[in-house]
């Protein structure tokens, strides 16, 4: 039975209630995950992506609300026209169904996930990775609990939790279960899935992400820009991977950017950008760049440099060699950000502005299942919006066609 807005926001905010009454024992059963993933040799970069603690529990049970507060999309009707028959036709917004979310680390993506789902009237099956199933057992417990209490449905949200990874296939061949899977991950996920699934799938996480230094830029201000996208939060998918700088602005950018990444980031760059960065500071590491890094999601403190001579050949690189995630230019002159955001082919561009963006908490979509790439049914920050799909409601009054 279709839960109303009123019953879905109480379920949700009971599930709010039970994490936060859980978060002993999340926390507890995350430092296991953690633990073991240090043990296993995980990169730092990408254990922060599993950790969890206060304030992240505070940012989840946040984003609960916030989804709570958003209108509910069930039922909308997003378009209506009448035709020269008279027939008034209505396109309303219906839930997608069944989801499936096959995904890496990050519990919090189970929580963002179910939220979302519940919201617009989906069940989901959760698939995290065995470094977070910990943290997910309890988290899932928690939410279970927490829809009981608030008049809900448990059974809409289920986790698959043997972490054996016979659980994928099987999730891939369940035409007539499952109505959409979503991989959220690295590059051998997305590829495992897309290949095998017999069921639709919208592919998300993948971020190889470009910044352009055009000619003529403010300096100063693309350096923070360029730090905050590599280091704020590496190993997320829309850190920055790639710098891309016009040969006219090498000499000034380089220098600043060498001093303030020296220590912090591994650069790997081009004959170029290593001869204009001038004396190198102390605890500066630069590589020379390889054709390998320009289609490499590090997701870790590595950033790769090219020189361009041109906004086109800036254009052409990411074109190339991006995921379709997230790509910044930062320029003066608008005219050339513009042929930028209209060439550039991505699910975000950006002008003047850091990459970490986007997210679908910062767009105001209180979370996300993940950010999709691809162009079929939805692009970008995936929110409520993305969980539904529609029917047309067509409403007569005797009429018949000849």
């Amino acid at each position: 039975m279709q839960k109303s807005r009123l019953q879905k926001e109480a379920a949700l905010q009971g599930a709010a209630d039970a994490i936060d009454s859980y978060r002993g024992e999340i926390i507890k059963a995350n430092s296991v995950d953690v633990e073991k993933a240090r043990r296993d040799g995980m990169r730092e970069s990408l254990v922060d992506r599993l950790l969890l603690n206060d304030s992240r529990i505070d940012s989840i049970i946040e984003g609960i609300r916030t989804v709570i507060r958003l209108d509910d999309p069930v039922g909308r009707v997003k378009a209506g026209w009448k035709t020269p028959d008279g027939l008034l036709i209505e396109q309303v917004a219906v839930p997608l169904g069944t989801i499936a979310i096959i995904y890496e680390s990050r519990p919090n993506v189970t929580v963002d996930s179910f939220c979302l789902a519940y919201k617009a009237g989906c069940s989901i099956l959760l698939r995290g990775s065995s470094s977070a199933l910990n943290s997910n057992k309890v988290l899932v417990t928690a939410i279970k609990k927490g829809l009981e209490n608030g008049g809900g449905v448990p059974e809409s949200v289920e986790l698959a939790d043997s972490g054996d990874r016979n659980e994928i296939d099987e999730i891939l061949e369940a035409r007539g279960l499952i109505d959409a899977v979503l991989p959220r991950g690295g590059h051998e996920l997305i590829r495992r899935v897309t290949e095998n699934a017999r069921i639709p799938v919208i592919e998300t996480g993948e971020g190889n992400c470009h910044i352009y230094v055009d000619t003529g830029s403010d300096i100063p201000g693309a350096v923070d820009i360029i730090e905050n996208a590599k280091i704020q939060k590496p190993g997320a998918c829309n850190a920055v991977e790639t710098v891309l700088v016009h040969r006219d602005s090498l000499a000034a950018l380089m220098p600043l950017l060498v001093k303030r990444l020296a220590g912090r980031v591994e650069l790997h760059c081009d004959r170029a950008s290593t001869s204009a960065a001038g004396v190198f500071p102390e605890g500066l590491v630069i590589k020379a760049v390889t054709e390998e890094d320009w289609s490499t999601e590090f997701l870790d403190y590595i950033l790769a440099i090219k020189t361009v001579d041109s906004l086109d050949e800036a254009i052409n690189h990411i074109n190339k060699y991006s995921t379709r995630n997230s790509e910044a230019i930062l320029t003066r002159d608008i005219n050339r950000a513009q042929e930028f955001c209209t060439r550039v082919d991505s699910a975000c561009v950006y002008v003047n502005a850091s990459t970490r963006f986007t997210d679908g908490a910062v767009f105001g979509f209180g979370a996300e299942l993940g950010i999709s790439t691809q162009k079929f049914h939805v692009r970008g920050p995936m929110g409520l919006d993305a969980l539904t799909s529609v029917k047309y409601r067509i409403i007569g009054s005797g009429q018949i066609r000849a």
